[in-house]
């Protein structure tokens, strides 16, 4: 089974890339964020017809998230527990059955927190805090977890082109390094480097001066895996070409594969 994650950018804007790499990736499961869509604006017609389900937590311009699946999910959840008065669609949980029981698999939008020193960045660091909640219950069901996203974290020196360029960045911060660290902590295993020691590895180049060209990039798309996910992870790619694909999104996909097989 193929779980993806990919932070398309606006989905209207890149609908025509979004159905050609369906067509030729065939993830099983497709986590997007920043769809940039509301919920009955998003193009499910055409996803729909080639064998997906859509199930989205949309918002105006802004964030948004959607799982497309080709399982039917037997359960979704939208919006990340903890705070009833945040109205920023940037989480949503999907329940598929499987041989010997079911995953969960949660697609998730985690805030910049740019400019440092403002509001944004102590709503990053809140929403971190209640996904860590979020992900401690979880764990306790002892159950194929697997939390997928932008996370707009940077865990390491070496996930960046440049520490010293990205050292005052909300992305970088140690204090947003350590609340990686706890949700790390708790148990689950990043598995792009579970699977590879490989560096640089990036999955988002800016529009800007060049990045992609001179490989200026940042690794903040990840895969989080509890226990009984990683158990079954088999291997995983960061499809870097199609970043080269005309009007692209800042980022790739990330793509790991496990040895589920649908009930």
């Amino acid at each position: 089974m193929k779980i993806v994650t990919w932070n398309i950018n606006g989905v209207k804007a890149r609908v025509d890339s979004l159905i050609a790499w369906l067509k030729a990736s065939n993830p099983d499961i497709a986590c997007l964020q920043e769809i940039k869509s509301v919920d009955e604006s998003f193009p499910r017609s055409e996803i729909e017809a080639l064998g997906y389900h859509v199930e989205t937590h949309g918002q105006k311009g802004f964030n948004g998230v959607a799982l497309l699946s080709k399982l039917r999910p037997d359960e979704v959840n939208r919006g990340l527990p903890g705070d009833d008065t945040d109205e920023q669609s940037r989480f949503i949980e999907g329940v598929f059955s499987v041989k010997g029981g079911a995953i969960r698999v949660c697609c998730l939008y985690l805030p910049n927190g740019n400019p440092v020193g403002t509001e944004k960045y102590a709503y990053k660091l809140q929403w971190m805090q209640r996904l860590s909640t979020f992900a401690a219950r979880r764990l306790a069901l002892e159950e194929p977890v697997i939390l997928a996203g932008d996370y707009n974290v940077i865990p390491e020196s070496h996930d960046c082109w440049d520490a010293k360029v990205w050292q005052n960045d909300a992305l970088f911060l140690p204090e947003t390094r350590a609340a990686f660290r706890r949700l790390r902590n708790l148990g689950f295993t990043d598995a792009v480097r579970a699977t590879s020691d490989e560096v640089p590895l990036y999955s988002f180049w800016d529009y800007q001066a060049g990045c992609w060209q001179k490989n200026f990039g940042i690794r903040i798309d990840h895969l989080m895996l509890s226990p009984e996910a990683a158990d079954k992870l088999v291997s995983t790619s960061i499809e870097k070409h199609v970043r080269a694909w005309e009007k692209p999104s800042d980022h790739v996909p990330v793509s790991a594969e496990f040895s589920f097989k649908p009930a």
